[in-house]
């Protein structure tokens, strides 16, 4: 198992010492920092900070000459083998907790048996510090363009007949649009929630194909189920308003055409078959793109498992907890297993990166439709309940099976990894806060390449986690347990940050910033002021989804 103490530092100490004096800003001026924008923190290197510099626009990243050699030398090797670019398949769930798979410590356990997903994680790379934001919108924002959400605008997610005043898509570019400039196949299946509107929709950002639905599966549901939703359904008013603000269906389009309505949703039925057509598409997808023998670019993108579940007909009580939630994983684990073996049935599952993840931790709001994590918080909050997410990467014969690095990946890095991947280059006319993590996935002891990560709600900085350690500025309060979406303030801590040793309080519960990590603050402080610094040329774009109060 590797840790973060036998990486290959960046630099060496010698050269990485460069004054006796170094400047550390207070706490106070890196956020006040943040609100204005207006200077850029002059920061001196620091023996314990790793990353270095890559390029102007460009998340600073830690060294590893040796893993980068051995992962180019596979890729190489690979491409000769193949004549083509390797294919990516990202498993995206909606609202999956980090301690539902099995191999996390769910499956079985907490009634739900995961075996496919247990699969990848025996016979890949188990990612125990994999990172999305709070909700679901800002993750699949970053995940797709590399960005966090506050220099994107998609900060949150759009409420049910909610528009943006701008089109943040204008100025962004996806992974599946450079990919596919360089001759990817490219989709999206599954669920998008990141705007319907008129140049927003997945073929106009960059997918190929698309095929899904465009907002969320509860936008759907509360107009359907009069059990959860009485006060809606039973109004001939409001049931005739929200269906002028939105019409259940499945939709699909390709790039260059009109948006089609597949299937009107009209019952809960229909609604809880979507992910099963969702995963026939998939598959349909795969089996064209090996029989045009060109690489693709797939994101797989559940609805399972965000409130309301209605497993499939065929999983209704499939699992041994025989709930709604529980049947779902049991769905979920069985199309990840049906979309393995079609990558092996069309021979290029060894030519192919798996990437299993989720987009947010449990929604502990929607209990009991909703799953486990054994950290504090949930869905809607950076403490690690709402950030820190299952990650398992597999690739027969070129990512090492049996491995487990605790080493920092945020779902940003897959923007990165995957243009690297892809022989895409990366845009250089905006901040990319994603990292190439290819040789960590690739080389048989890699580390990470990231620092840090930086957590946010909306545009504020809340949060950052080093190596075992997380330091909050902002944190959230909750006033009933599990509301952590509907009763829970954000404020911010006192004259200190918050700090938590994740090895030894998983469940962030003591602070021991001044006991034991005052040593380490003024690493933190460096971070944080080189990150926020950042924003005085790239700037934090509004979009229309900042809250007017």
């Amino acid at each position: 198992m590797n840790t973060a103490h036998n990486r290959t530092p960046g630099t060496p100490l010698s050269r990485r010492v460069t004054s006796n004096r170094p400047f550390i800003p207070t706490l106070a001026a890196i956020l006040m920092l943040g609100v204005t924008g207006s200077h850029v923190l002059a920061m001196e290197r620091d023996p314990f900070i790793d990353a270095v510099p890559v390029a102007e626009n460009m998340e600073p990243a830690r060294q590893h000459p040796a893993q980068q050699a051995q992962a180019e030398a596979r890729l190489q090797a690979l491409e000769a083998r193949t004549g083509q670019k390797p294919n990516i398949l990202i498993l995206l769930v909606d609202d999956m907790g980090w301690g539902d798979p099995g191999a996390f410590g769910g499956g079985l356990a907490v009634g739900a048996p995961t075996p496919n997903i247990d699969r990848l994680a025996q016979e890949g790379l188990k990612l125990t510090s994999t990172y999305s934001q709070p909700t679901c919108t800002p993750t699949r924002a970053a995940l797709m363009t590399g960005r966090l959400p506050a220099r994107t605008g998609l900060t949150r997610p759009t409420l049910t007949g909610e528009s943006t005043a701008v089109n943040p898509w204008s100025s962004e570019q996806t992974a599946a649009g450079l990919l596919s400039d360089v001759g990817y196949m490219t989709a999206l299946s599954g669920k998008w929630h990141l705007g319907s509107g008129e140049g927003s929709q997945p073929h106009q950002v960059g997918y190929d194909e698309y095929f899904g639905i465009l907002s969320v599966v509860s936008e759907f549901t509360q107009g359907l189920d009069e059990q959860r939703y009485p006060e809606l359904v039973h109004n001939p008013e409001r049931m005739a308003a929200l269906r002028e603000l939105s019409t259940p269906a499945v939709t699909a389009a390709s790039k260059g055409g009109t948006l089609e309505v597949i299937a009107e949703l009209d019952s809960i039925a229909d609604v809880a078959e979507i992910d099963q057509q969702f995963a026939a598409f998939s598959e349909d997808f795969i089996e064209r793109a090996a029989q045009a023998d060109k690489p693709f670019y797939l994101v797989h993108s559940f609805s399972r498992v965000h409130n309301d579940n209605f497993p499939a007909r065929d999983f209704v009580g499939a699992s041994p907890a025989a709930t709604p939630y529980k049947d779902a994983v049991v769905e979920v684990d069985d199309i990840v297993g049906r979309l393995v073996r079609k990558l092996e049935e069309q021979g290029i599952a060894d030519n192919t990166l798996v990437f299993f993840t989720s987009d947010n931790g449990a929604n502990e709001d929607a209990w009991p439709d909703a799953g486990f994590q054994p950290w504090r918080g949930g869905k809607g909050t950076t403490w690690e309940g709402g950030v820190r997410v299952p990650g398992i990467a597999w690739w027969p014969g070129m990512i090492a099976g049996g491995r487990t690095n605790e080493g920092l990946f945020d779902l940003l890095d897959l923007f990165n990894t995957s243009l690297t991947l892809g022989g895409a280059e990366l845009p250089d006319d905006r901040y990319i806060d994603g990292v190439d993590q290819t040789s960590f996935l690739l080389a048989d002891n890699g580390d990470s390449h990231r620092e840090a990560v930086f957590m946010y709600s909306e545009r504020n900085l809340t949060a950052i986690r080093w190596e075992e350690f997380k330091v909050h500025f902002k944190v959230f309060q909750t006033h009933v347990p599990g509301s952590n979406l509907d009763e829970s303030t954000l404020v911010s801590t006192g004259m200190s940050p918050w700090v938590y040793n994740l090895y030894l309080d998983p469940k962030e519960q003591k602070s021991v910033g001044h006991r034991t990590f005052e040593w380490g603050l003024p690493r933190i402080l460096r971070l944080v002021g080189q990150h926020i610094g950042t924003y005085q040329r790239y700037p934090m774009k509004e979009i229309g989804l900042t809250k007017p109060f």
